[in-house]
Parts: structure tokens; C-alpha cells; sequence
């Protein structure tokens, strides 16, 4: 088997899973992209198999510890663990995400699993070489009859892929509707947003939502209004939703009347929002700040941290005197700790201070492995203003 050795101090001698062009020694064996390879340090021993391309800034993305070709009994048997996982940590094995990634053994792989549909993503060059493998072994658990492709994700271009969906098990399914914990959602698999739905905040949305009776609500980059849906079903005295995307503005409209709930939609860009309702002396009770990602790259964070400071500047100038403030932060290159530093700084410039009541992260269907920081992408804090400070 073709490999690479690994220069000393790299990052997989201590425990990740991901190897650097900066981080390799020597090439042997004039491997292929999108091969399996072997992995050794300087001593020749081996640190395990892993998948190759040297287009990719992440040279190689370990796998197993041990030799291991991907094959259809590995695809089987790693995607059969992690259905098992998911049941035994008490997850909707019917509805959340089924694979996520290097957590599950299976780098660049996602799928999402609604009832008899999986949504599949392979953001790797050899996953993606192998997705007809990968989707037999999803076809066979029970019950599942369609696999999507939905490999549309921007991230594909840094593995030299292609931007492509389609079908690869079965027919279209076509728009399906899906109770996420009480909230309908009409969902489109091929045409609609990314792999269906964010179920990386379903928990949070229980939460969030736990604290909205009788409260006005602000949800921002509301998308199809999971947070502002879940604020109406729970009883807020009013929730107006601020989304700048046309067909997402759509969809929450949509899936407000699917609910029998009255939503105040706002077709517009948050901060310009925010601006011109602190201009108004707007109030709120209860505001959920859910940003997009803010940076996809890591030179680009301190831009990134400007704008976490000033979104939450403008959020809190809109906070009531008690009122809840639930704020999130999906971009992984922005550690826990420098997010909740750049809130506090927004608050702090909007003469705020506030309680942590809870520290919010992914679903349990997204599990986070210790020694691979970037499995915990998702972080959150839902605050407490405290009054007369």
C-alpha cells in the first residue's frame, strides 16, 4: 500500500485524524487521489490507513488504525455502528443525521435520515468515488427506498469535485412533510435547502422555545423558521422572523400557515433590520441571533469576531429589561471561547450585562469526538439581561 510518512510533531502523533501537506515528510508508493494509503511516522510504524488527495490543503484524512481497505463490508459495517449509536444515545433513528463525518469513521460523509429518505453528501474525493457503495449500504438498513445526492456543498471545490444532486437509489420523492418535534415542515430533498433541515439545532429549538410563553420574540437569519415556528407553537405573545432570503422567507411563511401559526415575516438584512428597529425603540423579550457561518477560512476569524461584536451590539440594544438573548455560532474556525469573548464585547458596548443560563451545542445525532475539535462546530449561550446594570 502506497503512504506517507509524517513529520515529527505533526497533529496525528497527538491524537487528530488529519494530515497536512505542510506535515508530510516523504511520499511512497506514487499513490493516486481518492486512494486508500497508509500512514507512518519517521520509525516506519503505522499510524493507520487513510483516504489521499493531494489537491486538498488536507492531504489525508485518517480512517481506521489499522489496515483497511473501503470496501462494501466496511461501508456496511461502519454506517450499521452508527445507526446503533444513534439508538442507543436515544435519537430518532428515523429522523436525524445517520452519519456525520469523521465521527462516525467515514470522513466527508453525511446523510440525513427522513423515514424512508436519505439525503446523502460525500464531501471527500475518495467518498465520492465510492458513493455508490456507500449508498447501497444506507439502501439496506430497513425501510429506507430513496437515496439523494445533494452534493451542492461549496466545500467540494477545495477536494476538486464537481457541484452535483440527483438520485442515487430510487425515485424523486418529492416534497414530504416532517414533524420535528411537534413542528411540521414541508421539505423538498432535491431542490430544497441543503440536506432538508438544520437538525443540528432541533434540541435547541426545545429549548429556546421552553423559555417563550408570553414573550415577544425576535428570531434573526430565521431561514424556514425553525426557531420562530417552534417560539409561536409554545405559547409567544408575538414572534416576527427576519430573513433576507426570498425562497427561505417563502418556505417560513409556508410552514407557519402549515401550523395553523401567525408569524411576522421580514424580508430583509438582519443588520439593516436591527439598525432601524433600535431607530424605532423596538423591544424584545426574547432574541435569537443563528448567523451563517462567518468565515470558512481560518486567516479571515478576526473579521469573522468584528462581526459576532457588532450583530450582538445591535441585538442587545433591542433586549428588554429581563429578556433572553439565545446566539449561536456555527463557524468552526471560531473557537467557543473567542465567540463568547466577541458576545460579551457586543454587550459590553451596548452597556449590557447578562447571566449564562445554559451553554448550547449540536444535536446528540452530531456527535462531537474529543480529539477531532472540528466534529464540535455548533456553539451557542441562551443569556439573561440583567436589569439596571
Amino acid at each position: 500500500m502506497a503512504g506517507l510518512i509524517i513529520r515529527p510533531r505533526a497533529r496525528i502523533l497527538h491524537g487528530h485524524d488529519w494530515v497536512y501537506a505542510s506535515e508530510v515528510l516523504k511520499v511512497f508508493g506514487s499513490p493516486a487521489d481518492g486512494d486508500v494509503i497508509s500512514l507512518k511516522d519517521g520509525r516506519d510504524r503505522l499510524l493507520g490507513s487513510a483516504i489521499y488527495n493531494a489537491k486538498s490543503q488536507i492531504t489525508a484524512r485518517r480512517f481506521s488504525r489499522r489496515r483497511q481497505d473501503l470496501d462494501a463490508d466496511f461501508f456496511s459495517r461502519r454506517i450499521t455502528q452508527a445507526v446503533a449509536w444513534r439508538e442507543r444515545t436515544g435519537c430518532d433513528p428515523l429522523l436525524c443525521r445517520l452519519v456525520w463525518s469523521e465521527a462516525d469513521g467515514l470522513p466527508g460523509v453525511v446523510a440525513d435520515r427522513y423515514a424512508d429518505v436519505v439525503v446523502l453528501q460525500t464531501l471527500t474525493l475518495a467518498m465520492d468515488q465510492r458513493k455508490t457503495l456507500i449508498a447501497e449500504a444506507l439502501a439496506a438498513l430497513p425501510g429506507v427506498r430513496h437515496v439523494v445526492e445533494r452534493n451542492d456543498a461549496p466545500v467540494r471545490v477545495a477536494e476538486g469535485l464537481p457541484l452535483v444532486t440527483g438520485l442515487l437509489i430510487g425515485g424523486d420523492p418529492g416534497e414530504r412533510e416532517v414533524d420535528l418535534r411537534g413542528v411540521r415542515f414541508l421539505v423538498d430533498f432535491l431542490r430544497g435547502q441543503k440536506t432538508g433541515l438544520y437538525l443540528d439545532q432541533a434540541e435547541n429549538y426545545a429549548i429556546v422555545a421552553a423559555q417563550a410563553r408570553g414573550r415577544r420574540v425576535l428570531d434573526c437569519f430565521s431561514n424556514q423558521g425553525g426557531f420562530a415556528l417552534a417560539c409561536a407553537l409554545q405559547g409567544a405573545a408575538g414572534v416576527t422572523a427576519v430573513e433576507s432570503g426570498a425562497g427561505s422567507a417563502a418556505k417560513l411563511r409556508e410552514n407557519a400557515a402549515r401550523n395553523g401559526l401567525t408569524i411576522t415575516t421580514q424580508e430583509e438584512d438582519v443588520f439593516t433590520f436591527l439598525k432601524e428597529a433600535a431607530r424605532r425603540r423596538a423591544e424584545y423579550d426574547l432574541i435569537i441571533l443563528d448567523p451563517p457561518s462567518f468565515t470558512k477560512a481560518r486567516g479571515k476569524i478576526n473579521e469573522a469576531l468584528r462581526g459576532y461584536r457588532e450583530l450582538h451590539l445591535r441585538g442587545a440594544e433591542l433586549l428588554s429589561a429581563q429578556g433572553l438573548l439565545a446566539t449561536f455560532s456555527c463557524s468552526h474556525h471560531v473557537s467557543a471561547g473567542e465567540f463568547e469573548s466577541a458576545v460579551a464585547d457586543g454587550l459590553t458596548d451596548a452597556r449590557r450585562s447578562a447571566r449564562v443560563l445554559h451553554r448550547l451545542t449540536q444535536a446528540a445525532d452530531h456527535p462531537a469526538v474529543l480529539h477531532l475539535p472540528e466534529t464540535c462546530y455548533l456553539k451557542g449561550l441562551l443569556l439573561e439581561a440583567m436589569p439596571g446594570r
